[in-house]
């Protein structure tokens, strides 16, 4: 498949979980020319064709493609600059997820091991007004190590060696959003131990083949 066929099918995916409603959400990855694809402003993520994915460069000028760039075309541009490992951002506006970011909470106890396995600790990032750079700043304490972002009063954005790891990461805080949501309903939430997650992070390398930086545990 090619680079804007997976931008294509992950914007219909993203759509399809209702993550993004109307002409909400942005998709991006780097090629291996090292420019940036990325979802045209002004179209609903259900209905994006090839025609509606744009080439930049990393100073943001068009290269290919017919369309205007999307405002939050800087928070995916930060992300690159200062993640070396990152190929690839989804930004949607889950429910779940966004709910926790109007409520001014991150989700930062630890209940799954598989969380912590895939997105660590999700920090809640101080409010950023579209448009401004303020909103790619609101990253700045957590973007040597984090994965998984909510935006206050905005929505989420996560981050992928590759797109589909991208998606993926945005389908679980999902999930453990609305998980956590549900399991309040119920009755009193009990976070994994201390000594839980550091036996967890002992093994994970080992055992799973994942090798997780401490500062996004605690």
């Amino acid at each position: 498949m090619s680079e804007v066929d997976k931008i294509v099918e992950v914007c219909r995916k993203v759509y399809d979980k209702g993550y993004v409603s109307a002409y909400d959400g942005n998709v991006s990855l780097i090629t291996e020319r090292n420019t940036v694809l990325f979802t045209r402003s002004g179209i609903c993520k259900g209905e994006v064709t090839p025609e509606d994915i744009l080439e930049f460069d990393m100073s943001g000028a068009l290269l290919k493609g017919e369309g205007k760039i999307t405002t939050e075309f800087k928070l995916h541009l930060f992300a690159y600059s200062r993640r070396p490992d990152v190929s690839a951002a989804v930004h949607c506006h889950p429910v779940y997820a966004t709910a926790f970011s109007l409520i001014g909470e991150g989700l930062v106890e630890h209940y799954f091991p598989e969380v912590i396995l895939t997105l660590g600790k999700i920090p809640l990032c101080k409010y950023g007004t579209p448009s401004t750079n303020d909103l790619p700043l609101s990253l700045e304490p957590y973007i040597e190590c984090s994965w998984a972002y909510l935006l206050q009063n905005h929505g989420a954005l996560t981050l992928g060696k590759n797109l589909d790891d991208a998606y993926y990461k945005m389908e679980k805080l999902e999930h453990t959003a609305e998980t956590i949501y549900k399991a309040r309903q119920i009755g009193e939430l009990k976070p994994l131990s201390r000594n839980h997650i550091d036996e967890l992070l002992k093994i994970s390398e080992e055992t799973y083949g994942i090798k997780i930086d401490p500062r996004n545990i605690y």
